[in-house]
């Protein structure tokens, strides 16, 4: 059985990791982007204290049919697919089974974009140093779905924060991107919600609250720094 709960919530497992991150505050370049759902409230407790602007980037885990908790890939905003070439070999998937689960979360994602921001454009990240936020990793599907995406988008840099995530996960993403900053990484590793106290389902109205309560108490900036992660 995992160890005794790390955090509290969510809440206060965001407020730990921006005082990992107090080197960003006020620094009108860094930009906090939410795994949506439960990396939202975290997200905006790191937005809060470094004073940055927060949005959400949306990723769509693909499951494998029949054991959904276990991923094969995940698809993310702009139409970026990543796959778990390791699951896919071991449970021999084919690539009509990947592009129909691809499918069927893709409409789930357009319907969330829709939900959590209406007509609103999403936050350009071009530039920007990107500070991507999750309540947890396990296979870190979702979290590399979502690198991939924002590298798109030509950042000048981009940190993945977490509170709490499998070991393995935390060292493979470190040659994706500029830092990966894991609070805990418990061996061996179970599921996300066992490192929390309280772990509720957050709601979409929940995450639509948060990111209207953000743009109005400290909007995102329009500078076009490029500046790396640390300050250089």
């Amino acid at each position: 059985m995992p160890m005794a709960n790390l955090f509290q919530d969510r809440t206060e497992a965001g407020q730990l990791l921006a005082r990992r991150l107090q080197q960003l505050a006020d620094r009108p370049d860094v930009l906090v982007l939410a795994l949506p759902r439960g990396g939202v409230p975290a997200a905006f407790e790191v937005a809060r204290e470094l004073r940055a602007g927060l949005d959400v980037f949306l990723v769509r885990k693909l499951g494998v049919p029949g054991h959904e908790e276990l991923a094969m890939g995940a698809i993310a905003s702009g139409g970026v697919l990543v796959l778990n070439e390791r699951v896919l070999r071991m449970l021999e998937i084919s690539d009509q089974v990947v592009n129909a689960a691809a499918e069927k979360e893709g409409l789930e994602l357009q319907r969330r974009e829709k939900a959590y921001r209406g007509d609103q454009a999403p936050v350009d990240a071009r530039g920007r140093i990107v500070v991507l936020v999750d309540d947890g990793l396990a296979t870190g599907a979702s979290m590399r779905a979502a690198v991939a995406a924002v590298r798109q988008q030509d950042p000048a840099g981009i940190i993945v924060a977490v509170p709490v995530a499998a070991a393995e996960t935390c060292h493979d993403l470190e040659s994706e991107v500029e830092q990966v900053i894991c609070l805990e990484t418990p061996d061996p590793f179970y599921a996300v919600g066992l490192y929390y106290r309280h772990f509720a389902q957050v709601t979409d109205e929940e995450v639509r609250d948060l990111l209207r309560q953000a743009a109005e108490d400290w909007p995102a900036p329009t500078a076009d720094l490029r500046r790396g992660p640390n300050g250089a």
